[in-house]
């Protein structure tokens, strides 16, 4: 047991040495030019304008998550479709067909869902409550 945990550790620091040289060779080996057009941001070729720290619309986040969670819908639904033919011929065609339906109601389920609270909307009507004499947002 202990020559065992002994040649993991010795694979652990030959690794993290060989790792190790390999930055260090690097660092000696590169160029050091550094310069004023070189150390500024990156954007797509356009020279950076403004603060870096701006208001974002957090909505994007949202749908991009939606996004994802209806492409593994097609990715967990393909497999089921392709023995879809098979399944009908084997006599488990409801079989399959229920499952389907039931994954793409729980689906549409949540597309409704997602639709009625507002979330497919960019812009987002947020309703102001009046409160005596004063507006509240």
């Amino acid at each position: 047991m202990g020559l065992n945990l002994a040649v993991i550790f010795g694979f652990f620091i030959v690794s993290a040495s060989i790792f190790f040289a390999i930055l260090l060779f690097g660092k000696f080996i590169r160029p050091s030019n550094p310069q004023t057009v070189k150390n500024s941001t990156y954007e797509c070729g356009e020279k950076p304008t403004g603060l870096a720290w701006f208001n974002f619309n957090n909505r994007f986040y949202i749908i991009a998550l939606i996004f994802v969670i209806f492409d593994v819908e097609v990715a967990l639904l393909l497999p089921v479709i392709v023995v879809y033919r098979k399944m009908v011929n084997s006599g488990m065609g409801l079989l399959a067909f229920s499952e389907i339906f039931f994954f793409m109601g729980v689906l549409f389920v949540a597309l409704i869902y997602f639709w009625a609270k507002g979330d497919l909307n960019w812009d987002k009507v947020v309703r102001k409550i009046k409160l005596s004499q004063k507006e509240v947002v």
